[in-house]
């Protein structure tokens, strides 16, 4: 048994052990295949256990690989943690959901202010449910979105800092008899079909949000699409079904269709800057300095009288009346 181990064996064998495949391993490391499996050959052989099974199909861990796992982690934080104490920073992976979505980009930009000489790199998970698992796992670092919307296994290994109650609205397409309004009462909308992201396994936590909100106002939550991967197949996907698409204020409006906000009353969408219990980072630091001069400034988390939120939305984000 070796004295010591080398932590890039370690992380070595932790990248492998989350993505459970070599190739993608590799391309999070920046390094080439063929290094990699040395360095977890290596590792194996200093001690003298077999840490993954590999197939032509599959890469496995091994009931070793399994018992290793929660010691390398330990290890690599503590290797960070030391680093950042001595201003030697890996970059913080920021997840902003969508690159139309306002709050989280004002967030991140405001963060790099404060913390020029940090790399606060931009992420898009397309929602925190889909998000919440890369945080725990350690392949994402922060992340936004409803806190309360999340599993409760998940709440339970992240924390949050609430950000903002954002104001909702409704993407129409032109010509939708409602798309004339500069604003859109709730009333108007009842008998009609919304598309609220309904079967995407990524943002069921949005989906869950319109539900409570279409329930009271006799709205009809569409059903599932095909499940679109990036912003022009979901432009596509939407231009040609020309359903209305529920989103925030800030939310640019897509080619052929108008964003009206919603009104009588305004529902509210609450966000919250989520990262992983334990996270050690001054990026993080920066991110929730930015978050909380921006909700304190812009009076984020203070609902209008007519304002409309979830009563465990409420609860969670401890927000103003």
């Amino acid at each position: 048994m070796p004295a010591d181990v080398d932590p890039r064996l370690l992380r070595a064998f932790v990248t492998v052990a989350e993505e459970l495949h070599f190739t993608r391993a590799a391309a999070r490391l920046f390094i080439a295949q063929q290094a990699l499996s040395r360095d977890v050959r290596r590792l194996e052989r200093e001690l003298r256990a077999e840490l993954f099974v590999r197939t032509t199909r599959q890469v496995t861990l091994t009931a070793d690989g399994e018992r290793l796992l929660p010691y390398a982690r330990r290890v690599l934080q503590a290797q960070d943690d030391l680093l950042t104490a001595f201003g030697q920073t890996r970059p913080l992976l920021v997840d902003l959901n969508s690159p139309g979505l306002d709050t989280h980009r004002r967030v991140l930009y405001l963060a790099r202010e404060l913390a020029p000489d940090l790399e606060l790199m931009a992420r898009y998970e397309s929602g925190l449910t889909g998000a919440a698992g890369e945080l725990v796992a350690g392949r994402l670092d922060a992340s936004f979105g409803r806190f309360a919307g999340l599993d409760p296994a998940l709440r339970a290994q992240l924390d949050h800092q609430p950000v903002r109650v954002e104001p909702m609205a409704i993407m129409l397409p032109e010509g939708h008899p409602l798309a004339a309004l500069e604003a859109v009462p709730l009333t108007a909308l009842a008998g009609d079909s919304v598309y609220a992201g309904a079967g995407n396994p990524r943002t069921p936590e949005w989906t869950d949000l319109a539900r409570h909100l279409f329930e009271g106002w006799g709205i009809e939550l569409a059903p599932p699409f095909p499940l679109a991967v990036g912003e022009e197949e979901f432009q596509r996907l939407m231009t040609k079904t020309r359903t209305p698409v529920l989103a925030v204020v800030g939310f640019p409006a897509m080619p052929g269709s108008v964003v009206r906000p919603l009104v009588e009353p305004i529902p509210l969408s609450p966000v919250s800057l989520v990262w992983r219990k334990g996270l050690v980072h001054p990026g993080l630091e920066a991110l929730r300095r930015a978050a909380t001069r921006l909700s304190a400034r812009e009076g984020w988390l203070r609902i209008p009288v007519d304002g409309w939120i979830p009563a465990i939305d409420e609860d969670v984000m401890g927000v103003l009346k």
